[in-house]
């Protein structure tokens, strides 16, 4: 159905006829493209980037032309441009500048195992919302980024800015701009809670023009303030409450801290994993003083440990816990040292249907997803696991299922399984 809004949207952002007519779509010295050269030297002041990029290395995504990663370089950046397609236009400015630029035909949601490397800028100017997975390919672009990335797309209310719930136009033909590649239209507020969601810590506006909205996208906090630290308590998993992390999967920890508050919202808390921040998407209170915050993995942690740090009101750091990310589970010689009761603490005889086990031979990344222990074949409820003790024992609770008599516990662990056992006589009636 024919809607005033829908023909508004369909010649909208409509410059097929100019392109056409000039065949540039940036314009260059000498070269009149739909976008006037005195306006991309507009567009770029309003990013706020440094004048000189020396040492920096800054990626183009969709670049077309090519004018903003030819202006880069000319700053002294080292520069890689990245288009699904090649484009002669951008080919011919490349000869004529006798431009070093490395140009790429990759897919957005290709680029992090395309082995580029990491980069201080990102450019990701009016792709966005040319693609069908917006919200992926930002989380795309968060990975490939050190420190910024300005992120320019159409937005549906830049000529009066809508608040409330965020809002998400949805093309699904040619509706906007008569382009059948145009899939959605984010509002202002919306485009700002993609950045954040996909895992930027600070996020700005930085312009809206016509039905455009520019924002830079920060992937760390800023270093200010000398306010009280909070007491970190830990950090985990946020379903499975282990320590260990995928990078490739949307995986958020639980970061506990106390911290004197009546009240605190996600605005107020600045979580940071492995040098990078991330925008919390939940605080919560956890009873006298103690609260948790909620926050997504920070794309592109390389595998290996990472500290988990957060503080309130941009004051003092927390101190610090560790969390792994595509770390391996590989144990050593498992060994049960020895068994006893978890209540009565009696050595090899199991009454309370609470067991206490010490473990040799983990893997530093053991949790609770990773160690099972068995009673009679029967699985055991994990309780508690220890950091190791001056020996390299791990004290393991778990509560037993039902057993009489003599018992046989089992560990696995790391792909071990048969070889270790420990036998204790039970007269457990505990049923989980």
């Amino acid at each position: 159905m024919t809607t005033p809004l829908r023909e508004r949207r369909r010649f909208q952002n409509d410059f097929a006829g100019e392109l056409e007519q000039k065949g540039w779509y940036h314009s260059f010295e000498g070269i009149d493209g739909v976008m006037p050269l005195e306006w991309l030297r507009e567009r770029w002041k309003r990013f706020r980037l440094r004048e000189d990029l020396t040492g920096s290395r800054v990626l183009d995504i969709g670049p077309w032309d090519g004018w903003f990663s030819f202006e880069a370089e000319r700053r002294g950046a080292g520069v890689v441009s990245v288009d699904r397609v090649e484009v002669p236009n951008y080919l011919e400015m490349h000869r004529r500048l006798g431009s070093k630029a490395d140009y790429r035909t990759l897919d957005v949601y290709e680029l992090p195992q395309a082995g580029l490397g990491r980069f201080d800028i990102v450019f990701f100017l009016g792709v966005l919302y040319h693609l069908k997975h917006p919200l992926l390919a930002l989380e795309k672009v968060c990975e490939l980024t050190r420190d910024m990335a300005i992120v320019e797309s159409h937005v549906s209310d830049a000529g009066a800015r809508q608040t409330g719930i965020p809002k998400l136009e949805y093309y699904e033909t040619d509706e906007l701009g008569r382009q059948f590649d145009n899939w959605f239209g984010p509002t202002i507020d919306c485009l700002l809670a993609f950045c954040r969601t996909a895992g930027f810590a600070r996020v700005e506006l930085l312009d809206i023009r016509d039905d455009r909205a520019a924002v830079a996208c920060y992937r760390k906090w800023v270093c200010e303030g000398t306010g009280p630290a909070p007491v970190q308590a830990g950090s985990l998993h946020y379903r499975n409450y282990g320590i260990n992390f995928t990078s490739w999967r949307d995986d958020y920890i639980d970061c506990w801290f106390q911290f004197e508050a009546d009240e605190l919202e996600p605005k107020d808390v600045q979580p940071e994993v492995g040098g990078f921040g991330v925008f919390p998407l939940n605080i919560k209170p956890a009873g006298e003083g103690h609260w948790i915050a909620a926050f997504k993995l920070p794309p592109g942690l390389q595998p290996g440990w990472h500290d988990v740090r957060v503080r309130v009101h941009r004051g003092e750091w927390s101190s610090t816990s560790r969390i792994a990310v595509d770390v391996p589970v590989e144990a050593g010689e498992l060994s049960i040292v020895s068994v006893c009761d978890g209540q009565s603490w009696t050595p090899n005889v199991i009454t309370s249907g609470l067991a206490s086990l010490w473990i040799k031979g983990c893997a530093e990344n053991v949790d609770r997803n990773n160690l099972r222990v068995f009673l009679n074949g029967q699985r055991c409820e994990f309780l508690y696991l220890a950091e190791p003790d001056e020996n390299g024992a791990r004290q393991l609770n778990v509560r037993m299922p039902h057993a009489e008599g003599d018992a046989v516990f089992a560990a696995i662990h790391g792909g071990k399984t048969a070889s270790i056992v420990c036998r204790v006589t039970s007269v457990c009636t505990n049923t989980p």
